[in-house]
């Protein structure tokens, strides 16, 4: 019988794999560089916490989490954060591109990124950006394979979103609606609207084309 510390991974890593390339190496190292790009934009606009607790509503101490690289933010999260330093979603998931455009091949996917629960007990998916070289983007695409979300977090930010799935079947809750997507079923939503996007069951993949908005 399997015990509990026998259980398998809440990311299915080998699965992935297939997909974006190695995506098991490097984890706490991203998500501390993502804690000290946040902090390091923040010093730069000249921001204190007191005024990040202000204008995203997170108290001081998950920010504090984020920046110190304890806590690995949920993209919503990290659209409201990159709001709050003036549209910088793009420098923050996958860095500043210098080109007009970018052919991005499959072993090119800029690193993996994680997200977990706010209870910080659960992995919900992991990700890779599609075009991390282009210069001043307005959209970030990206890769993402979805885990079951037991706790049924919803998010709610600026901007639009857009998801096609991949593979599996995918759990989209918009406001009070609820939907089952499958391969090929796609959706484009507001993202002021409450959301909720996760596999039904063990692990789904999806193309997420993600606008910040202005």
């Amino acid at each position: 019988m399997q015990s509990k510390n026998d259980k398998p991974p809440y990311i299915n890593v080998d699965y992935f794999e297939d997909l974006t390339g190695d995506i098991g190496k490097g984890q706490a190292e991203e998500v501390k560089d993502l804690g000290n790009k946040i902090r390091e934009l923040r010093e730069q606009k000249g921001f204190s916490l007191e005024h990040m607790v202000k204008v995203t509503g997170f108290d001081r101490e998950t920010i504090n989490s984020i920046e110190e690289g304890q806590l690995q933010p949920q993209l919503g999260t990290i659209i409201r954060l990159s709001k709050a330093l003036e549209g910088a979603l793009g420098s923050l998931i996958s860095g500043e591109g210098e080109k007009s455009y970018t052919i991005t091949r499959k072993d090119q996917r800029k690193s993996v990124a994680r997200s977990i629960s706010s209870s910080g007990q659960k992995e919900l998916y992991a990700y890779k950006s599609l075009a991390p070289e282009v210069s001043g983007r307005h959209m970030e695409p990206l890769i993402v394979q979805l885990r079951e979300n037991p706790e049924e977090e919803t998010s709610v930010h600026e901007g639009e979103e857009f998801i096609f799935v991949l593979e599996g079947t995918v759990l989209l809750k918009l406001g009070e609606e609820e939907f089952e997507l499958t391969s090929g079923d796609s959706v484009y939503y507001q993202s002021s609207l409450p959301h909720l996007v996760s596999a039904k069951q063990d692990t789904a993949t999806i193309l997420a084309v993600i606008y910040e908005g202005k």
